[in-house]
């Protein structure tokens, strides 16, 4: 008898991967408040900035409030846990804030809240319509282009991590040496914690750091817990808070073209995330997940009366930090995000953590993601001069506008939208020069090369 043939072994699973694997609740739940610490402020910064702009009554400010944690919460389990064709399933999180609500209090200061909250509904539709055209000139993203604008990325946040420390030039505190050094003593309890802690505590040092910069601004008496008492237990969203929502294109415009450079933005914190958890994946079919995403939950968050819902870059250098590459870890961060958005003594709990702290924290891991662009790059044989070159000059033009703020206040609003977004610009000369040195150049040098060897045919 023939001997038996041992069974064909199993294809590899996906499920095999460290992304893809699950973890007891217990540690799931830890590590996914340890992104909600660190991102907390982002949602409530973004809201207290939305109210005083626009004069909302607290009744409101609460709703909003309640709102914007509950999307991020459900947006970060749709990126991480993938829906059909929603969602890259990587450990995002998702959040409101920077420049898409700089837009919207822009359009609701002119044209009105309901025109503000019809243009987040348009732009999600238009984002839908474009993708396509998006996704075909994914192919000109190579990893050149994506490290120069994680980079850029990277070095934006970073500053905006220091702003949280520092405050705004011209206003009252800044720079003030009490908050700087809470800010250094919380990076410094963070650097401690990766040092001589092991294991699971290890992998919460950036949370532990948090918390211990928290407890020392508490003893010195920088965190004020009187609104502690305050308010009720239980916070639901309000559905059209602004009443039913105008849309109007020509007030919507600078909302879209937004659009398209968040959609580079998210091109490179998709392939920068599959770095830092050694997924490799394919770019035509990830980044449009991601972008079909951010644009769902915005349609979903013009209907709250918030701005634009984006993918956020800045947990992943959370992810990097600690070494957890789970993305169940960032869908318990959703539930948590959600559970707070309900329980509004939650949210009055991390809103007293000082503004020092979650900036020295923030730098930290924002650096890391500077890290991760540097690292992408040195794999780019920037030994080529012309590699060089392309990634000098995209790093130049995409640093102006961050390292010199209002440099481009002489121009119209409607180009202003895109040159200030150093990470658009800096993405949009990478690829252009990369397409230029490596794809034109060449075809032209070809083709005059044949030419005098066609000439000499001619001529026999």
């Amino acid at each position: 008898m023939p001997a038996a043939t041992a069974p064909a072994p199993a294809p590899h699973s996906d499920t095999s991967h460290p992304v893809d694997a699950s973890r007891p609740l217990g540690r799931i739940l830890l590590f996914g408040l340890q992104h909600v610490l660190v991102m907390a402020a982002t949602p409530i910064s973004a809201i207290f900035l939305m109210s005083a702009t626009l004069r909302l009554d607290a009744g409101l400010t609460v709703d909003l409030l309640s709102a914007a944690f509950v999307l991020s919460g459900i947006g970060s389990l749709i990126q991480s846990l993938g829906v059909w064709k929603f969602g890259p399933r990587l450990p995002f999180v998702m959040l409101p804030g920077g420049a898409p609500l700089v837009l919207f209090l822009a359009i609701a200061g002119e044209h009105g809240l309901r025109v503000a909250t019809g243009a987040v509904i348009l732009t999600a539709l238009f984002t839908f319509a474009v993708l396509p055209v998006f996704a075909r000139l994914l192919k000109y993203f190579p990893p050149l282009v994506i490290g120069t604008m994680i980079v850029i990325v990277g070095v934006n946040l970073v500053k905006v991590g220091a702003g949280l420390v520092t405050g705004r030039p011209g206003e009252a505190g800044f720079a003030d040496p009490g908050r700087l050094g809470l800010g250094l003593a919380t990076i410094g309890f963070t650097v401690l914690g990766h040092l001589l802690l092991r294991g699971v505590l290890r992998q919460l040092s950036v949370m532990l750091g948090l918390i211990a910069g928290t407890v020392l601004a508490l003893l010195l008496g920088d965190v004020g817990l009187g609104h502690l008492s305050q308010g009720g237990w239980l916070d639901v969203p309000r559905l059209l808070p602004f009443g039913s929502p105008r849309f109007d294109v020509l007030a919507a415009l600078p909302l879209m073209l937004y659009s398209l450079a968040s959609m580079a933005e998210a091109t490179g914190q998709t392939v920068i995330n599959a770095e830092a958890v050694g997924k490799e994946i394919d770019q035509r079919v990830a980044v449009p997940r991601t972008i079909r995403g951010d644009a769902l939950v915005s349609a979903l968050g013009g209907v709250f009366g918030m701005p634009l819902m984006v993918t956020s870059g800045e947990n992943i250098g959370i992810v990097r930090v600690t070494g957890v590459r789970s993305r169940y870890v960032t869908a318990a961060a959703g539930v948590v995000l959600i559970a707070i958005g309900f329980l509004a003594p939650v949210t009055r709990a991390i809103s007293v953590v000082p503004a020092a702290v979650v900036g020295g924290t923030a730098m930290v891991v924002f650096a890391v993601i500077t890290v991760l662009g540097m690292q992408m790059l040195a794999r780019c044989d920037l030994d080529r001069h012309t590699n060089t070159f392309i990634c000098a000059v995209a790093l130049a033009l995409g640093l102006l506008p961050i390292l010199v703020p209002d440099v481009y206040r002489g121009f119209p609003s409607t180009v202003r939208i895109l040159l200030e977004s150093g990470v658009a610009v800096g993405a949009f000369v990478a690829a252009l020069l990369n397409v230029l040195f490596h794809h034109v150049g060449p075809a032209l040098a070809g083709r005059l090369s044949v030419r005098p060897d066609l000439r000499t045919e001619g001529n026999r």
